[in-house]
C-alpha cells in the first residue's frame, strides 16, 4: 500500500529538520515525505533541501502557498490532491516520530477507519536542549530520558510513552473512553475516505478544524480508532500567536452542526484543487 506522510510546518526549521530526522528512523518508512507549508520563508526550503541531501532515500516533495495568516487546513487540502498515495498519515512539523509510528498506522489501517493518536507534550527548556543526535539515537523516545525532563508526571502520559506491552496497549485502546477524535498532529486515513468528505474545511483556521473534519469522516461511515497508547509522539513546544479565541467560538458552532446535522461535505474543501 503506498503511503505518504504529510506533515504540516510554517517558519519552524529547527523543528521541521528533528521532525524529518525522526521519518528517516522509521523502521518502514513512507514511500514518501510531504512538506505542507503554510507560508514559511527561504529558510524552509533550505532545511528540507539538507535533510533531502543527508538521507536521499527518503523521498520529500514540499507543497507551499502564499502567507495569509493561519491556513493550515487550505495547504493540507492542497497536499492531500498532489498525493499519489493510497494512505495517508498526518502530522505537524514539530512533531518526533516513534520509529514504529508508521508501521503501527498502517497495520490498523482499514478503508471505514480512520486513526487517531496522541502527544507528549515537551515543555519550552526541554524543547529547546533536544538534539539531532537526540532523535537520531531515540533518546527522545526513552522512559528515563522523558521522566528526567519532567515530562512524565500524569499516568496517562506514561501510557502514551509506551508503559504497557504492546498487546496490552492495543487492548486498551479499543476499549479507552475518551472520544475518537482526528489529531490532525497524530492521525490517518485512506485518501479516497479524505476525497469523500471533501477534505478539511478551509473556513476554519485555528481551533476545532481537526475535530470537525473527524466529525464528518464517522457521519460518511468512517470510524475513529485510538492508535493512543502505541504509535508514540512527542511533541515540540512553541508559541501560538495565531490562536484567536473568537474564530474558537465560532468554530464549536460548526462542530456542533455538523454533528447534529450529518453532515459530510465541505463546501469549501479539497475540490477546488482537483
Amino acid at each position: 500500500m503506498n503511503t505518504e506522510l504529510i506533515l504540516s510546518t510554517y517558519n519552524s526549521p529547527r523543528a521541521l529538520v528533528l521532525t524529518l530526522l525522526s521519518v528517516a528512523r522509521q523502521t518502514r518508512r513512507p514511500d514518501s515525505v510531504c512538506v505542507a507549508d503554510d507560508g514559511s520563508g527561504p529558510e524552509t526550503a533550505a532545511a528540507i533541501a539538507g535533510v533531502q541531501a543527508r538521507f536521499p532515500g527518503l523521498p520529500i516533495r514540499h507543497v507551499w502557498h502564499e502567507d495569509r495568516g493561519f491556513e493550515k487546513n487550505v495547504i493540507l487540502n492542497k497536499a492531500i490532491a498532489t498525493s499519489q498515495a493510497e494512505y495517508l498519515v498526518f502530522i505537524d512539523g514539530d512533531c518526533l516520530i516513534h520509529p514504529g509510528f508508521i508501521a503501527r498506522h498502517l497495520e490498523l489501517a482499514r478503508p471505514d477507519r480512520f486513526l487517531s493518536g496522541s502527544l507528549i507534550r515537551l515543555d519550552t527548556p526541554t524543547t529547546e536542549a533536544v538534539t539531532e543526535d537526540d532523535v537520531l539515537q531515540g533518546r527522545v523516545f526513552d522512559r528515563a530520558w522523558l521522566a528526567r525532563t519532567g515530562t512524565l508526571g500524569r499516568f496517562s502520559t506514561r501510557l502514551k510513552a509506551g508503559l504497557l506491552p504492546k498487546p496490552a496497549g492495543h487492548l486498551l485502546e479499543a476499549i479507552y473512553p475518551v472520544g475518537r477524535n482526528w489529531c490532525g498532529a497524530n492521525g490517518s486515513a485512506y485518501r479516497s475516505a479524505i476525497l469523500k468528505v471533501n477534505g478539511l474545511d478551509e473556513t476554519m483556521k485555528y481551533g476545532g478544524g481537526d475535530k470537525e473534519f473527524g466529525i464528518r469522516l464517522e457521519n460518511s461511515g468512517v470510524k475513529g480508532r485510538h492508535v493512543r497508547f502505541t504509535a508514540p509522539l512527542v511533541h515540540l513546544d512553541h508559541p501560538r500567536g495565531y490562536k484567536d479565541a473568537e474564530k474558537i467560538r465560532a468554530h464549536r458552532a460548526q462542530i456542533r452542526l455538523a454533528r447534529k446535522s450529518g453532515k459530510i461535505w465541505a463546501e469549501a474543501g479539497i475540490d477546488g484543487w482537483m
